[in-house]
């Protein structure tokens, strides 16, 4: 996890963006299960961004000329976090937005 985090950019980004979360967490009164969602949602996109990484590097060891699917390969598994990070993005707007509602019309 470490070189992850000292060599991935996106990967560096979504710490700070988790942890931001987990502060609004605390600040916002969420129930356990809106807590526990948010939780599973940042595991996914932080397993999902590893594992992108892992393919990108395995593939760049094999080289680009071994197989025309390379390419397609790194893009799968960058969508695969894209698709993650927006389901995460729609759930937290749909955790969220209630309380920041709330606080707003104070």
């Amino acid at each position: 996890m470490v070189s992850v985090f000292k060599e991935e950019n996106n990967f560096r980004i979504q710490i700070v963006l988790a942890i931001f979360v987990v502060v609004l967490m605390f600040f916002f009164n969420l129930s356990s299960i809106e807590r526990g969602l948010l939780v599973l949602m940042i595991l996914i996109v932080l397993v999902l961004e590893m594992l992108n990484s892992v393919i990108e590097r395995f593939i760049d060891v094999l080289k680009p000329r071994v197989h025309t699917y390379v390419r397609d390969m790194k893009d799968i598994a960058a969508g695969s976090v894209l698709l993650a990070s927006i389901g995460a993005i729609l759930i937290g707007i749909i955790i969220f937005y209630p309380h920041i509602k709330i606080l707003l019309t104070k």
